[in-house]
């Protein structure tokens, strides 16, 4: 649901467009808040603004679960890291020959085969 802080009116999304790319970079590092506003007309919402990212990921989301083949993988994938048959990321890694400090993800991280 919508807090009214999430909320802008069409004027007040006029006002403040050029501010909120920089807003929703300091709600996301201060994790206050979401990095999304719904703007409204007559109190009720009509647009959504949200950062590039958050979109694409969205997107992609949607893209995967409308692919029957990719959430039976998904599913599967799943099911097999509940079973423990997941690699560690590390081992991955050295199995590809990355190095360690080409990614993010921590080194606890498990991959399914």
């Amino acid at each position: 649901m919508l807090e009214q802080e999430d909320m802008l009116s069409m004027v007040e999304a006029r006002e403040q467009l050029t501010r909120l790319p920089e807003q929703f970079e300091q709600n996301i590092k201060n994790n206050a808040g979401r990095p999304m506003v719904a703007v409204t007309r007559r109190n009720r919402p009509v647009l959504a603004i949200l950062p590039w990212e958050l979109y694409e990921s969205i997107m992609e989301t949607l893209e995967i679960l409308g692919d029957d083949e990719q959430v039976a993988e998904l599913k599967q994938g799943l099911q097999e890291a509940s079973e423990g048959k997941g690699k560690p990321w590390k081992a991955v890694k050295k199995d590809l020959g990355w190095e360690e400090n080409n990614t993010s993800l921590s080194s606890s991280t498990q991959c399914i085969k």
